[in-house]
């Protein structure tokens, strides 16, 4: 049937159907422009490059280029470059933030924020030249609260994950 393309929709994203064998699958790719205008995040900290995949309520596939030219590796370390820890994590609660963002109605956007951070683990490191690739799920969802998962993979590889928590305030 071919790639057929919808546009506006959510954040002016273009729905994809791919049905070259006959399975039906919609995916919203966010390219970079889309990510600035959901994220309030901007270089040197914005660490989402697009998105690969999204469902509402579900999950997120996004990625991140990592190059030598990234700020933090001038002194982490000069010698032996590798990605920051928390860097890796912080990009997680990005890709998280990008899957919120289509999860909770738009008016609560400005409420969403980062609470907490559990089970954290690094595998390998990350240097100049991987390319991370962001698996986030939503494990539980309450009117006020979200339980994510994240899994972060070089080359087909985990190399980190966490389970982290986003609270949605307000006044309502």
């Amino acid at each position: 049937m071919g790639d057929h393309v919808t546009r506006g929709q959510p954040h002016g994203v273009a729905l994809r159907r791919f049905d070259s064998v006959g399975d039906f699958t919609m995916n919203i790719v966010y390219d970079i422009a889309t990510i600035c205008r959901i994220l309030p995040h901007r270089y040197p900290f914005l660490m989402v490059d697009r998105v690969l995949e999204i469902e509402a309520g579900k999950k997120i596939r996004a990625l991140k280029n990592v190059t030598f030219n990234e700020p933090f590796f001038q002194g982490h370390f000069p010698d032996n470059p590798v990605m920051p820890g928390v860097l890796i994590i912080e990009a997680m609660v990005q890709a998280g933030a990008l899957l919120l963002a289509e999860t909770v109605p738009k008016e609560r956007h400005g409420d969403v924020c980062f609470s907490g951070i559990d089970k954290a683990r690094f595998r390998k490191q990350v240097i100049p030249g991987d390319q991370l690739i962001f698996e986030v799920e939503i494990i539980h969802q309450r009117p006020r609260a979200v339980l994510m998962f994240a899994s972060t993979a070089v080359d087909g590889q985990r190399v980190s994950e966490a389970k982290f928590m986003a609270l949605i305030g307000g006044d309502q």
